[in-house]
């Protein structure tokens, strides 16, 4: 099911959530004017590598290797890793914003990309592949739209039928099935040794959705109490 739009009203422009977009894609088009070993390169610089990572908390030296954990959020290794993630966070991540404020947004998002990270980390120390991507952190903004918006209305195309046009879905249902399908294939890899299946970085989606399932009730804008009505005599 691909999601193209949702029923949660916003009320301000979302800043924060296009600039990230505009950011991917950016990242991105500078990655196509490289050639094969200059991408491998770019990967391998910005990407964030479990086993060096590990190794630099062990023994911290310079900024350069936990800087990976915000670049990598900007990089993607292909036309369809970069369109599903965007899309994904068009759908949500402008209402998530909403919610929060353009400031509060953007740290939330980094947190739950830090979330990932961390999880993915824990779970392969020993890895030398770079992980990038921002699915991690999409994911947390999934999380939080969950606890925000429970009632919500997703459209969707299902890509066998995509001929019927698109399908109202809870909001709820699609979320809480694409965690828990992250979450059974995070447990299936584990039979391989690692967290990874396929090159997708289960563990990451599944820190990243609890964590912003947690950070959210920290970053939402508290609603203003309502005055009662005055009396005129």
């Amino acid at each position: 099911m691909i999601p193209i739009g949702d029923s949660t009203r916003r009320h301000t422009t979302p800043y924060v959530n296009v600039g990230l977009i505009v950011a991917s894609i950016l990242v991105f088009l500078y990655e196509l004017s490289l050639n094969a070993f200059e991408v491998n390169d770019f990967f391998l610089d910005w990407g964030v590598i479990p086993v060096q990572l590990v190794d630099w908390l062990e023994s911290p030296s310079g900024a350069e290797e936990p800087s990976t954990v915000v670049t990598s959020m900007f990089i993607h290794g292909g036309w369809l890793h970069l369109i599903g993630n965007m899309l994904f966070l068009w759908v949500f991540g402008d209402n998530v914003e909403d919610a929060m404020g353009h400031g509060r947004y953007l740290v939330f998002y980094l947190l739950a990309g830090l979330a990932a990270t961390g999880l993915q980390v824990f779970i392969d120390q020993e890895s030398v592949i770079p992980m990038v991507g921002a699915s991690g952190a999409i994911a947390g903004v999934l999380g939080a739209y969950l606890v925000l918006y429970p009632r919500a209305t997703v459209s969707v195309v299902i890509s066998w039928l995509w001929f019927f046009g698109a399908f109202p879905v809870p909001a709820a249902f699609l979320i809480v099935f694409w965690f828990l399908l992250q979450l059974l294939s995070g447990v299936a890899s584990l039979g391989a040794g690692d967290g990874v299946t396929q090159g997708i970085a289960f563990w990451a989606h599944v820190g990243g959705f609890v964590g912003g399932v947690v950070l959210v009730w920290a970053f939402r804008r508290q609603k203003p109490r309502r005055r009662p009505p005055t009396v005129v005599w």
